[in-house]
């Protein structure tokens, strides 16, 4: 009797150890399940949130076709300038050879597409860089795109200031004749604000690391002085 009453209960303690790890493979395949599921919507969700953050920017008026630059003129050899309104060294740029890209693009040898774009909002307490971009991206749509950048340039900010307030940006714009209700409306409503981060998104994707950062057609320019970059559109339009 003992010796039957041995085996009922070793089966018994079987049972109970196929019971337990039958219970262990159903629990782990359930949560292997939801870590695949979760995974899986992660992947979706972040492919809806990358597409709807590509197609949700409004380029404004004047800008290539892929939304990345305002371009000014038509000449044949493309300079492509990669520029952060705070930028020091973009502003010396543009004092000493901002005139001799000028008469390139007048004389009709190049044309220019003006990446204005937001890599010092760390060296603003105002994130001055995006908001100066945004407004530019208005100057654009009024037509004052160049005479607003020049004029940028001309008033800039130290870096580690504030910069520039809106108020003031909007005084600017009137200044070079855009209409200040319109434009003032466009720079406080921040209209241009995600083309400037999709601008600045796609320089970075580009390889574009610092400002300011000199291309003609496509292939950087080291020697950014008048005579480098009008020796560069020449070798480049023959």
């Amino acid at each position: 009797m003992s010796s039957r009453k041995g085996r009922n209960e070793a089966a018994r303690v079987v049972r109970e150890q196929l019971a337990r790890e039958k219970r262990r493979k159903r629990t782990l395949w359930t949560s292997v399940g939801a870590v695949v599921v979760l995974v899986i919507a992660g992947l979706i969700g972040w492919s809806v949130y990358s597409s709807q953050k590509s197609d949700t920017f409004t380029a404004p008026p004047g800008t290539n076709d892929a939304g990345t630059g305002v371009v000014l003129g038509t000449g044949p050899v493309t300079i492509d300038l990669y520029e952060d309104y705070l930028c020091p060294a973009c502003k010396q740029f543009q004092q000493a050879s901002g005139e001799t890209i000028n008469q390139l693009v007048s004389s009709g040898k190049a044309r220019v597409v003006f990446h204005p774009v937001a890599y010092l909002n760390r060296f603003s307490t105002t994130e001055y860089s995006t908001r100066s971009s945004a407004a530019s991206g208005c100057a654009a749509k009024g037509g004052k795109f160049k005479e607003f950048t020049d004029a940028l340039f001309a008033q800039q900010p130290p870096e580690g200031s504030a910069g520039l307030s809106n108020d003031q940006l909007i005084d600017i714009g009137a200044g070079v004749g855009l209409n200040k209700d319109d434009f003032g409306s466009c720079v406080r409503d921040g209209t241009y604000t995600a083309w400037t981060e999709h601008v600045t998104d796609d320089a970075s994707k580009a390889g574009v690391t610092g400002t300011p950062t000199i291309m003609v057609n496509g292939a950087a320019v080291s020697d950014r002085s008048p005579a480098g970059i009008t020796a560069a559109v020449e070798a480049a339009g023959k």
